[in-house]
């Protein structure tokens, strides 16, 4: 990994901060699957880098005042991620971390799809997919009509929701209104509740489609940490009140770091049996070890 980073120009220190949000991250993740015995266990390991960067390097928020007026925004639309967003909530410092355990039971402020009302950080209630980019639209203009255009709006969503048109009129909307204080963050991990991205609408040429729709674009191994910071580094470089929207397009690998869940056959929804629990930490933490050293 220092190798990596010197070449291009990042941190060391930076980058094994934000590494070590990435673990602590997936671990959260492992905590609440444990708890339930289910959940997206595998969408959430797969974005853990990308949320590790935003929330421990890009970010501006106060984690004891999840609501302050200056704060930057992270809209998660894909709402069954949102144990991914708790896991990164707790490292962040806007939750505690012992709440993970409560995920998706009884009277928990974490519900299985990430709800607004019930979680401190949650910025929007995702679920029905199509709705997050429309809203982060709205945001970055309000901002930026309020004169506060230097508060940025990221917007997490999924391969599968690009399936949505509503995805597609809000990024139209964006590149009209010139909302160069969007960040927009897809998710392309290649699986859908039904199946393989591709088989149930094939979108050949990402980059260009967004391209076209007059985006900035990044294509980028989302599991690489360098990788995702130099285009966070690139998109708020250029964030401008007037500018083009930024796109960061992330292939992601399911359950990335932990080699059991990862050879799984049905990756949307993981049930797992109770004595694969403890493997599946095990590797997440022998191989961040490994990569520590």
């Amino acid at each position: 990994m220092a190798a990596v980073t010197q070449e291009l120009g990042l941190d060391a220190a930076r980058t094994r901060r934000v590494a070590d949000s990435a673990f602590e991250i997936r671990m959260g993740v492992l905590e609440q699957g444990e708890a339930q015995g289910e959940g997206y266990v595998g969408q959430a390991l797969g974005i853990a880098d990308v949320l590790a960067a935003v929330y421990c390097d890009k970010l501006r928020h106060r984690p004891e005042d999840p609501d302050w007026d200056g704060r930057d925004r992270f809209l998660l639309s894909i709402g069954h991620y949102a144990l991914a967003s708790y896991a990164a909530l707790a490292a962040a410092g806007v939750i505690p971390r012992a709440e993970l355990q409560t995920y998706a039971a009884d009277g928990s402020r974490l519900p299985m799809s990430g709800m607004k009302t019930y979680t401190p950080g949650m910025e929007i209630s995702g679920g029905s997919l199509g709705h997050g980019l429309g809203q982060a639209v709205g945001m970055a203009l309000g901002l930026r009509l309020q004169g506060r255009a230097d508060q940025l709006v990221y917007n997490l969503l999924s391969d599968g929701e690009l399936n949505e048109g509503s995805t597609w009129e809000a990024a139209m909307s964006a590149a009209h209104w010139n909302l160069g204080n969007l960040v927009a963050l897809v998710d392309l991990n290649g699986l859908q509740a039904d199946g393989r991205t591709d088989d149930i609408l094939r979108m050949d040429a990402q980059e260009d489609r967004w391209s076209s729709f007059g985006w900035h674009v990044q294509r980028i191994d989302g599991n690489d940490l360098e990788a995702v910071l130099t285009a966070l580094d690139v998109a708020t470089d250029q964030a401008v009140a007037h500018g083009r929207p930024h796109v960061i397009l992330c292939d992601t690998v399911l359950a990335k770091g932990v080699p059991i869940l990862e050879a799984k056959d049905k990756l949307h929804f993981l049930r797992v049996a109770a004595e694969e629990w403890p493997t599946a930490k095990e590797q997440l933490t022998a191989g961040y070890e490994e990569n520590s050293r």
